[in-house]
């Protein structure tokens, strides 16, 4: 029997504590749970947890203070999961290093889907040199995509946007990153990019293949996401 997958939930919610031991612990995982923002980064420094869900507002540090203080040393992944729905708390969350965000109240069965994507984003290697998601295929190193073995056609710069994706899928990329990290931090304001781009690649991904363009999700305001087969 392999050791327990660790969560560490930081939330001064004691309902929500007990909630996420008790229907995590039933799926399996060891579930620690941390009440301010101090006392988790303590216990991520004693427990090593593969995982942890973050509130936003704590007694002490904030969410968004308590990530900014772990992304310094440390890439375990975090969901957020708050009741702030605002896209720019969301946003903020995501260009600080959060790998989803989840409001309250939530469902457990999506709180698991999105754990799972984030756990097997965690342990795909950087060097990874073809990503392949259901029909879908991008070799990194060729820089060519395709669709049940057949090629797409896309520009560089499409490209870039497919593999930026995928070498976060399942996770919301937000818009200011994508900009930055294709067009540089002067592009970051131009949503317009992205509107365009977008269109065409969902475009040349149907046209290759009907239903292959809904594996790019938009989300309002906020980003991009690669859906990730289960």
């Amino acid at each position: 029997m392999t050791e327990k997958i660790k969560i560490l939930v930081i939330d001064d919610e004691k309902a929500i504590g007990r909630l996420l031991q008790h229907s995590l612990g039933a799926q399996g995982f060891g579930v620690v749970v941390a009440q301010t923002g101090k006392d988790g980064l303590q216990r991520i420094i004693e427990e090593k947890p593969d995982l942890i869900i973050l509130d936003h507002g704590l007694p002490d540090l904030t969410g968004i203070e308590t990530l900014k203080e772990l992304r310094q040393w440390s890439k375990v992944p975090v969901i957020f999961l708050t009741v702030r729905d605002a896209e720019t708390d969301k946003v903020e969350a995501l260009d600080l290093g959060a790998d989803d965000y989840l409001t309250k109240p939530f469902s457990v069965p999506e709180l698991l889907a999105r754990i799972r994507v984030a756990l097997r984003h965690a342990k795909q290697e950087e060097d990874q040199p073809v990503f392949k998601n259901g029909a879908l295929e991008i070799d990194f190193a060729a820089h060519l995509v395709r669709i049940q073995g057949k090629e797409v056609k896309i520009s560089a710069t499409e490209f870039a946007i497919l593999s930026l994706l995928a070498k976060h899928a399942g996770k919301v990329v937000s818009h200011r990153t994508l900009l930055n990290q294709i067009w540089g931090p002067n592009a970051v304001e131009r949503l317009n990019y992205l509107r365009v781009y977008f269109a065409q690649i969902r475009r040349k991904l149907e046209q290759t293949h009907p239903g292959a363009g809904n594996y790019i999700e938009n989300e309002s305001g906020v980003g991009y996401r690669l859906i990730v087969n289960e």
